[in-house]
C-alpha cells in the first residue's frame, strides 16, 4: 500500500508525457467531465473511474496530479491491492490518519489496486459485503471526495454485490484504453499457448486477469463488440475458457468456451446469409440467441471456421472430462473428431482419438481405449511426429498398468520418458516418472518407487506445479504405507488432502480419504478409520464412481469385521464383490473372496471359509501373484487343520 500528496518525479519525461497526451486525447470529454466532478465534489462524494489496465491508470493518476486545474487539490493515492482484503474502510481510516492536511487545500482520495479482492467470479466477495455493510460510516469517517479507479468487470462486480453503496455514486467516468497498452495486452495474452504454463501458477492468473481486462476493453459492459473487436472479442473468450480449465475450473471455463462457439457460429451463419442472399435477405435474423448488427460484422470474424469449432469442441470435452461427465466428453470429443476428419487435419485427429482413449479408460472399457490409442498412433507415427508419440506412448502405459500387465507398462512408459528427454521437456517427464514409481509400487519395489515418486516431485516444485503435487504426496504416502511408516504415510496424505481442499478438487479427495482410513484402521483407531471411509464413499457416490465405491466397502467390511460386527462386515464384502463382477474386475474379486474366506473362519463356518479362500487363491495364481498367493496358502493350511 502506498500513498503521495506530490507530483512524483518522471523517470523517462518525454516518454511518458507523450503517453499522457496519447491517453487524453482519446478521452478528452470524459476527461474534463471528471475535471468538473473533482472540482464541484466537497464532502464525502463517491465517483468511479474505469480503466481497465493499470498502467492507464498511472498515466491519469500522473495526468490529474499535474494538470494545472487541479493544483489546489492535496491529492491522497492509495493501493489496496491485498486479495485477501476484507475490511476496506477500516484500512482506508488507518491509512489517512497517517497523512498530514496540507493549508489551504482541499484532499480528494484515489483509491487503487482494490480489483485484486473484488476478483473476476464467485458470488459476494468479502470487500464487497463489508462495504455494502458499514456504508454509513464513510460519510463520518471519510468526510473527502472519494475516487475508486477500477477495471470494468471490477466495477460491474460492485454495483451488484454493494447496492446499497453503489446507489451514493455521483460520477462514473469510463476511458478508453490508450493504443499502446491495447496493441501491449494483445500481444502479450494472444502468445502461443506453449509460452505460457500449462499448469495453474500466479503468471497464468496474471494472464487471466489480463485477459478479462481485455475482454471489458472490446465490450463494455451495456455495449455490443462491433467491426474488427468481433473476432478480438472471440479469441479471448476461447483464450480464458482455456486458461481457467487449466486452473481446474471446468464450469467457469464452459462459460466461455460455449459464448465463444455460439458467437463464431452466429457470425458464420450470418457471413453465409451475407454471400448469398440480396441485400433484404440479409437483415432476417439467424436462428440464434441473439442477432449480427451489420453484415459487415459477420465477413470480420471467421475463427479458422471449423478449425476453431475443434478447438472449442476439444476444450469443451476436457471440461466435462474434469467434473467425470463423461458422456457429455465423449460427445464433445466426436464431434471435435468428425470436424477434424471433415477437414482432414490429421494432427488434430490424432489427439481426439487420444481424448477418447483417456474418457474410455476412465470408464474401464480398455479394450474401446486401447482402438483409440492405437489409432492415435498410427497417424503420429505416419507423419513421423515423434514428440506427440511420448504422450500416446505414456497412455498406452497407463493402460497396460491398469490390465496389470507391469512390464509392458514400464515399456511404455521408458519410450515415452525417452522422448521427453530428447526433446527436453522436463515438465512432462514428471508424469512419466511418477506413473514409473505407480508400477514399482505394484510390484513392491518400494524404494525404486519412492526413488521414482521423489524425481516427479522434484519436477513438480520446480514448476511449481503445486495441484500435481497432491498425486505425488499420496503415492509417497502409499508407500510409507506398504514400508508400516504410518505416521509418515499420514503425514504424506494429509499434505495431498490439504492440496486438493485447495484446488478445490472434490473427488481426488475421496482416494486420500480412503488411504487415511486404511492407516487410522491399521494403527487400531476403528471409528477414525470409519469416519475416513465415509467421507469417501460419499464423495465417489456423488460422481457416480460405483467402481471405486467397491473398495471401500471392502475396508469397511474390514474395520466391521474387526469390531466383530461380522453380519455387517458381510454386507460390506457382498457389496464390494458385487461390483468387481460387475466390472470383471477379477483380480479385486480374489481380496475380497480372501475377506469373505477370514470372516467365515471368526464365525468358525470352516467349509464356507475353504471355499472362500480356495477362489482367491486360484485367482491370486491366475494373475501369478505370488505373495498374495502365499499368504492365502497360509490361511488355507491353517483352516484345514480344524
Amino acid at each position: 500500500m502506498n500513498s503521495s500528496k506530490k507530483p512524483s518525479p518522471l523517470s523517462n519525461p518525454g516518454r511518458q508525457y507523450e503517453e499522457i497526451g496519447q491517453f487524453l486525447a482519446r478521452n478528452q470529454a470524459e476527461f474534463a467531465e471528471l475535471l468538473t466532478f473533482i472540482d464541484f465534489a466537497e464532502d464525502f462524494t463517491l465517483g468511479f473511474i474505469e480503466v481497465n489496465f493499470p498502467p492507464d491508470q498511472d498515466l491519469l493518476i500522473e495526468a490529474l496530479t499535474r494538470h494545472e486545474d487541479c493544483q489546489g487539490i492535496q491529492w491522497v493515492i492509495l493501493e489496496f491491492a491485498d486479495p485477501n482484503l476484507r475490511f476496506l474502510r477500516d484500512e482506508l481510516v488507518q491509512e489517512l490518519d497517517k497523512i498530514q492536511p496540507e493549508a489551504d487545500k482541499k484532499r480528494v482520495v484515489i483509491i487503487k489496486g482494490l480489483a485484486k479482492s473484488i476478483g473476476v467470479f464467485g458470488e459476494h466477495p468479502p470487500v464487497l459485503v463489508d462495504l455494502n455493510f458499514v456504508r454509513d460510516a464513510y460519510k463520518r469517517t471519510v468526510p473527502y471526495p472519494l475516487l475508486f479507479i477500477l477495471p470494468d468487470y471490477a466495477i460491474t462486480r460492485l454495483a451488484k454485490f454493494a447496492p446499497d453503496f453503489w446507489a451514493w455514486t455521483s460520477g462514473v467516468f469510463r476511458f478508453k484504453t490508450s493504443p499502446q497498452m491495447q496493441e501491449m495486452a494483445i500481444e502479450r495474452a494472444f502468445q502461443p499457448a506453449e509460452s505460457f504454463p500449462r499448469i495453474a501458477t500466479p503468471e497464468q492468473q496474471e494472464r487471466v486477469e489480463l485477459l478479462e481486462r481485455l475482454l471489458m476493453d472490446y465490450q463494455p459492459t451495456g455495449e455490443q463488440a462491433t467491426g474488427e473487436n468481433l473476432q478480438h472479442y472471440t479469441e479471448i473468450l476461447e483464450q480464458l475458457g482455456k486458461a481457467y480449465l487449466t486452473q481446474r475450473k471446468p464450469e467457469k471455463a464452459r462459460e466461455y468456451l460455449e459464448a465463444a462457439l455460439k458467437l463464431a457460429l452466429r457470425l458464420r451463419s450470418a457471413s453465409t446469409l451475407c454471400s448469398t442472399s440480396t441485400p433484404s435477405e440479409t437483415e432476417v435474423s439467424t436462428p440464434s440467441e441473439a442477432e449480427v448488427s451489420t453484415p459487415s460484422e459477420a465477413e470480420v470474424l471467421k475463427p479458422d471456421d471449423l478449425g476453431f469449432q475443434v478447438r472449442i469442441f476439444n476444450q469443451l470435452g476436457r471440461s466435462y472430462q474434469q467434473q467425470r461427465q463423461f458422456d457429455r466428453a465423449i460427445e464433445y470429443y466426436q464431434q471435435s473428431l468428425t470436424l477434424s476428419q471433415k477437414v482432414e487435419n490429421r494432427h488434430s485427429e490424432a489427439t481426439e482419438l487420444l481424448n477418447l482413449g483417456t474418457v474410455y479408460q476412465d470408464l474401464r472399457q480398455f479394450k474401446q481405449a486401447e482402438s483409440f490409442y492405437q489409432d492415435c498412433l498410427e497417424i503420429v507415427q505416419e507423419f513421423d511426429d515423434r514428440y506427440s508419440q511420448a504422450s500416446t506412448y505414456h497412455n498406452l502405459g497407463m493402460l497396460a498398468k491398469d490390465l496389470r500387465e507391469y512390464e509392458q507398462a514400464r515399456q511404455y512408459y521408458h519410450q515415452s520418458l525417452d522422448i521427453y528427454i530428447e526433446f527436453s521437456d522436463r515438465y512432462s517427464q514428471a508424469n512419466t516418472y511418477h506413473n514409473l514409481g505407480n508400477v514399482a509400487l505394484e510390484l513392491r519395489e518400494y524404494e525404486i518407487a519412492k526413488q521414482y515418486y521423489q524425481q516427479a516431485l522434484d519436477i513438480f516444485i520446480e514448476f511449481s506445479d503445486r495441484y500435481s503435487q497432491a498425486s505425488t504426496y499420496h503415492q509417497l504416502g502409499m508407500v510409507a504405507e506398504e514400508l508400516r511408516e504410518y505416521e509418515q504415510a499420514r503425514q504424506y496424505y494429509q499434505q495431498a488432502l490439504d492440496i486438493k481442499i485447495e484446488f478445490s478438487d472434490r473427488y481426488s479427495q475421496a482416494r486420500t480419504y480412503h488411504q487415511l482410513g486404511n492407516v487410522a484402521q491399521e494403527l487400531r483407531e476403528y471409528e477414525q478409520a470409519l469416519q475416513y471411509y465415509q467421507q469417501a464413499l460419499d464423495i465417489k457416490i456423488e460422481f457416480g464412481d460405483r467402481y471405486n465405491q467397491a473398495k471401500t466397502y471392502h475396508d469397511l467390511g474390514w474395520v466391521a469385521q474387526e469390531l466383530r460386527e461380522y453380519e455387517q462386515a458381510r454386507q460390506y464384502y457382498q457389496q464390494a464383490l458385487d461390483i468387481f463382477i460387475e466390472f470383471s474386475d477379477r483380480y479385486s474379486q480374489a481380496r475380497t473372496y480372501g475377506q469373505l474366506g477370514l470372516l467365515a473362519e471368526a464365525q468358525e463356518n470352516y467349509a464356507e471359509a475353504r471355499e472362500n479362500l480356495q477362489t482367491a487363491l486360484d485367482i491370486f495364481l491366475e494373475y501369478q501373484d505370488d505373495y498374495l498367493a502365499g499368504v492365502t496358502r497360509e490361511n488355507l493350511e491353517r483352516i484345514s487343520q480344524n
